[in-house]
C-alpha cells in the first residue's frame, strides 16, 4: 500500500492535482479548511462521501463559518433533519415520502406535496442554484488508480459531476485503502459496487477524474486537491483481525441481510458507520468505546456469505466484542450463556430432576433475575442417557467398512435429543460404515458469538487434538448441528491460522445430511418416510454457508415428500442463545426479527417445519405454533436390498 500511495501521488501531481496526506480526522479537516480559506470560499457543495461523515467534516467547517450543502438526495434529507445516515448506500432509507414532504415544506416555507415527482422537482430546483453559486466542490471517491493518478466517482443522480465540474476548487477526499494499481482493477470494482449495492450492472454515472481543465471562456486557475486519509487505516493494515475491513467496498450488502439492523435501523445499529461492517470500522476509527452496538449482532454469519469481497465480518465483530470485554467486561448474561456446555452436562446428569426444575415458575423467575435467562423461552429437556452413553451399547464392529465416520455430536443431539444421533448412526451402519464417537467438546461457537475468542481458541485446539488422529487415519467427521459444522469448517482454521491439522479437519468435516444424500445417490441407502404431510423447510443461517437446502431437499424428494423452502433471506432471529436472553437485546429483539418469517410459514399452510438447527426449532415452534422436526426424525434410511 505505501508504494501504491506514492505512485498515485506522483501521477496525480503530474496531472496537475495537489495531493495531501492526512494522518487523522483533525488533520484532514484542517487541510480542507486551509483550502477553503485560501479560496475565500463561503459555500461548499458536496456529493455523497462516507469518508467525510467519518471525519465529521460538515460540523468542522460549519464551526468556522462555512456553509456546506449536501447534494445527494439522501444525504440532503438527513442533513436537513440533522440526522446521521442510517445506511451506507441509502442514507435516508428510514424516511417516508410523507415525512419528506413535511421536511421540504419547512425548508421551502410553502407546501410541497408528497408525490414522488413533485418531491424530485422541488429538490432539483432547490439544488440547482447551489451548484451554480458554490465556491468549492467536494467529492468522495470510490476508487483511486495509481497508474493514472486518477479517481473514480460512481453516482446515480448526476450530482457528483456537477459538484466536480462547476466550482473552481475541487476537493476529493479518499481513504488510502481505496487506491488500486490499474484501471482494470478499478473497473472491476465499479462493476462490483453496482451489482452488490443496487443490483445494477453499473451505476448511472461513472466518472474518471484526473487533473483540472478550465471551462470554456474561464479566466483564472482551477484547482484539484486530493486528500489521502489514513485515520487508523495503516494500523488496521497491520492487524491480523481488522486488516480485512480495508477490503470493504461500501456496497451495504451486509446491511441488507442483517436481521437486527432491519429491526432497529442504522441509528441504533451504528455510530457513524452503520451495519455489520460498521462495527469493526467504528472500533478502529472512532474508538472501541463507540462500538457498543456490536452487542446487537447475533453472529448469524450471513454478512460473510453475501459480502462480494468475502470479508470475515463475523470474526471481526467477535474481536470487537472481545475488546469491549477487555475494557468493560462481558455482560453478565453473556457470561452465563458462554457456560452452556457445563450447564448441559450438569443438567443431563441430574435429569429428570433438572427438567422438573426448569419447568418450575419460581426457578425460572430466579434464573431470569440472577442470570438473565428469559423465563418464557422454552429450554429443551435433557436426557440422562445421552448419545455418548447410548453409543457404547450401539457400537459394533464392521469388518470391511465402506467408509469411516466420526460423529461430532455438539450439545443438542448429545444431551437433549440423542434419538437424532441414533438415527444417523444406524443409517451409517446400514451403509456399511465404521462409526466412532471419540472424546470431544462442543464446537465452542457461543464463545465466538459473545466475544471470547481466546476461550473459543482453546475449544478449537482441544477438538483438533482429539479429532485429527481419526482424520489422519481416513475418518470423515460427520457433524449433526449446522453451526458446529460451520465452526469446524470455517472458524477453526481462522482461529488456528497456520495449523495444518485444523485445515485438514476442516476439509474432512461433512454435513450429516450431505453424507446421507451421497449414500442415497450411490444406491447404498434407500430413504423413505412414514409420515406424509406437507413440510416447510427452514435453512439455518450457518447452513447457508454450507450447502443451503440442497441436501434436505434432495432427500425429501427421494422420499417422495412434498416440501417447500420458506425464507425471508435473513436470520430467524434466534441467533443461538441470543434469543434466550431476557430483555430487548435478547428475546424481545429475537421475536421482532422472526416476525416476518413466522408470518411466511403461517401463510404457507404447511403442516410442519423441517430444520437441522436445534435453536431455530425452538424459535420457530414458539413463533408459528407449528410442529418443528429435525429431518432425521422424519426420514427413514435402510440398506438397499
Amino acid at each position: 500500500l505505501p508504494e501504491l500511495l506514492e505512485k498515485f501521488s506522483r501521477n496525480a501531481e503530474r496531472q496537475g492535482a495537489k495531493v495531501h496526506y492526512a494522518r487523522d480526522a483533525a488533520e484532514a479537516n484542517e487541510i480542507i479548511w486551509r483550502i477553503v480559506e485560501a479560496a475565500g470560499a463561503k459555500r461548499i457543495v458536496k456529493s455523497k462521501s462516507l469518508t467525510s461523515e467519518e471525519i465529521m467534516m460538515n460540523e468542522a467547517l460549519e464551526k468556522r463559518g462555512a456553509e456546506v450543502v449536501e447534494t445527494d438526495l439522501g444525504e440532503r434529507i438527513v442533513q436537513l433533519a440533522r440526522e446521521r445516515p442510517s445506511h451506507l448506500v441509502f442514507p435516508a432509507i428510514h424516511w417516508s415520502r410523507r415525512d419528506l414532504a413535511e421536511l421540504f415544506s419547512r425548508e421551502a416555507g410553502s407546501p410541497v406535496g408528497d408525490d414522488i415527482r413533485e418531491l424530485l422537482r422541488y429538490i432539483r430546483l432547490r439544488l440547482r442554484r447551489y451548484f451554480l453559486e458554490a465556491d468549492v466542490g467536494l467529492n468522495g471517491a470510490n476508487v483511486g488508480i495509481a497508474e493514472m493518478g486518477a479517481v473514480v466517482l460512481e453516482t446515480n443522480e448526476g450530482n457528483g459531476r456537477l459538484v466536480a465540474s462547476i466550482p473552481k476548487i475541487q476537493i476529493v477526499l479518499i481513504g488510502v485503502e481505496k487506491i488500486v494499481e490499474t484501471l482494470e482493477e478499478a473497473l472491476l470494482l465499479a462493476r462490483a459496487h453496482a451489482v452488490s449495492a443496487t443490483g445494477q450492472r453499473v451505476t448511472t454515472y461513472v466518472s474518471l477524474m484526473a487533473g483540472r481543465a478550465p471551462l470554456s471562456g474561464e479566466v483564472g486557475g482551477r484547482e484539484l486537491h486530493i486528500i489521502l486519509l489514513d485515520n487508523g487505516r495503516m494500523r488496521m493494515l497491520e492487524d491480523a483481525y481488522f486488516r480485512e475491513a480495508l477490503y470493504c467496498i461500501r456496497c451495504g450488502a451486509c446491511m441488507n441481510v442483517c436481521a437486527p439492523y432491519s429491526v432497529v435501523g442504522g441509528h441504533l445499529f451504528g455510530h457513524i458507520y452503520p451495519g455489520p461492517i460498521g462495527i469493526p470500522w467504528t472500533a478502529n476509527v472512532h474508538g472501541v468505546e463507540n462500538s457498543m452496538f456490536a452487542h446487537l449482532c447475533i453472529s448469524c454469519g450471513l454478512c460473510r456469505e453475501v459480502c462480494p469481497a468475502l470479508i470475515n465480518i463475523p470474526l471481526m465483530i467477535s474481536r470487537v466484542k472481545e475488546l469491549l470485554a477487555e475494557s468493560v467486561g462481558h455482560p453478565r448474561v453473556n457470561r452465563a450463556m458462554m457456560m452452556y456446555e457445563r450447564f448441559a452436562k450438569v443438567a443431563s446428569r441430574l435429569a429428570p430432576l433438572s427438567n422438573w426444575s426448569l419447568r418450575s415458575r419460581a426457578i425460572r423467575y430466579l434464573l431470569e433475575k440472577v442470570v438473565g435467562l428469559d423465563r418464557h423461552v422454552t429450554i429443551p429437556e435433557f436426557r440422562r442417557d445421552c448419545l455418548t452413553h447410548r453409543f457404547k451399547r450401539m457400537r459394533r464392529p464392521v469388518p470391511q467398512p465402506r467408509g469411516r465416520a466420526v460423529i461430532f455430536t455438539d450439545i443438542f443431539a448429545n444431551y437433549s435429543r440423542p434419538e437424532i444421533g441414533e438415527a444417523l448412526i444406524e443409517a451409517l451402519y446400514s451403509a456399511g460404515f465404521e462409526v466412532e464417537i471419540p472424546e470431544q467438546l462442543s464446537s465452542g461457537y457461543p464463545l465466538v458469538a459473545y466475544g471470547d475468542l481466546e476461550g473459543a481458541r482453546r475449544y478449537a485446539e482441544r477438538n483438533v487434538a482429539l479429532l485429527w488422529p481419526y482424520v489422519s487415519r481416513g475418518y470423515e467427521v460427520v457433524s449433526i448441528e449446522p453451526t458446529a459444522t460451520y465452526t469446524l469448517r470455517h472458524v477453526y482454521p481462522y482461529l488456528l491460522r497456520g495449523d495444518r491439522r485444523a485445515e485438514e479437519l476442516a476439509s474432512h468435516t461433512r454435513e450429516a445430511l450431505g453424507v446421507l444424500t451421497e449414500l442415497v445417490d450411490k444406491g447404498d441407502l434407500v430413504v423413505g418416510c412414514g409420515r406424509r404431510v406437507r413440510y416447510g423447510i427452514h435453512v439455518p443461517c450457518h447452513q447457508r454457508g454450507l450447502s443451503g437446502a440442497d441436501h434436505i431437499a434432495a432427500l425429501a424428494s427421494a422420499a417422495g415428500l412434498e416440501v417447500e423452502v420458506i425464507e425471508d433471506g435473513m436470520c430467524c432471529g434466534m441467533g443461538g442463545t441470543f434469543g434466550m436472553k431476557r430483555g430487548p437485546v435478547g428475546r424481545g429483539l429475537a421475536l421482532a426479527m422472526g416476525e416476518r418469517l413466522f408470518n411466511l410459514f403461517t401463510k404457507s399452510r404447511v403442516d410442519a417445519i423441517l430444520t437441522e438447527s436445534s435453536v431455530c426449532a425452538i424459535h420457530l415452534r414458539e413463533g408459528t405454533g407449528l410442529e418443528v422436526l429435525h429431518p432425521l426424525e422424519v426420514l427413514e434410511f435402510t440398506a438397499k436390498k
